[in-house]
Formats: C-alpha cells, sequence, structure tokens
C-alpha cells in the first residue's frame, strides 16, 4: 500500500473514531482503473469478479465478507473504500445477470464481451486458455468512503 493510501485509510478510521479490525488491500480494477474507480465512487459499480485459478496461481486467499478494500485509480491514488458484502464461486457462464449489472460497466453483452477479452489475456499471460466455464470469484460490495 502506498503512502496516500494508508493515509487515506488511516483518516477514515480516524473519523469514525474506531480502529479497523483486520488490514485493507489496495488495488486498481482491471484494464481501465480511472473509470473503473468513478464507477466505484458514483455508486454504479458494487460488484467485480476474479478468475479463481489466478487466486491459486498467486497463492491468494479468497477475499472474505466483511473484508475491507481501498480502490486506486490508474495514478493509484486512492479513490474509495469498499467493504465487501458477498462472495460467491460460480461459473462465468452462470454469472446471473443483475451480477453483471452490479458491475456498472454496461448491458450483459457488453460485460461478457469485456470479461471474455479479459480474463482471456490475464490466463495466457499465464500460459492457460480461457473457458466459458471458468470459475468466477464474484464479489459484492459497498463503498464505506470515499475521497
Amino acid at each position: 500500500m502506498n503512502s496516500q493510501a494508508l493515509k487515506f485509510w488511516n483518516d477514515y478510521w480516524e473519523s469514525e473514531k474506531r480502529t479497523p479490525d483486520t488490514a485493507a488491500e489496495a488495488f486498481q480494477f482491471g484494464a481501465d482503473a480511472d473509470w473503473l474507480a468513478s464507477l466505484v465512487v458514483e455508486g454504479k459499480k458494487t460488484a467485480t469478479c476474479s478468475a479463481r485459478v489466478l487466486y491459486e496461481i498467486e497463492n491468494e486467499a479468497l477475499p472474505q465478507v466483511g473484508q475491507y478494500n481501498i480502490v486506486l485509480d490508474a495514478k493509484e491514488m486512492p479513490a474509495a473504500i469498499i467493504q465487501i458484502t458477498e462472495v460467491s464461486v460460480l461459473p462465468m457462464n452462470e454469472v446471473p445477470i443483475d451480477f453483471a449489472l452490479a458491475e456498472g460497466e454496461g448491458d450483459y453483452s457488453f460485460w461478457w464481451n469485456a470479461h471474455e477479452q479479459f480474463f482471456a489475456e490475464e490466463l495466457k499471460a499465464h500460459n492457460l486458455a480461457y473457458s466459458d466455464t471458468m470459475l468466477l470469484v464474484c464479489e459484492r460490495f459497498k463503498v464505506v468512503h470515499v475521497k
């Protein structure tokens, strides 16, 4: 976590007069971090998904309900703090339309095409093939603080 994100995190908890019970991760969403961060700030993006296999490759724990994260823009500046409210793992071709729409990026067709392209590129970097039955980690979240 960079110094700006850490300050943003600490300032939030100080304003709440509470101490965080968990650490947070700071990250950028997808291929267009500025646009996606703005969707979070505007309340249009309340969900995200990731390829399950990438968690395995990176030996990273799956997200947990209650976990906080800091959303960064393309310059790695903090835009928002989110809290995970729901986590599920399901095949990409079984992602419900309401979940895809909660990602805030457009209609279901746009969501499908953008995610198919994104995951194909991500998996190719690991010498893995894309499949529409690949498992996705689907997260819903709420915005708890914005810049």
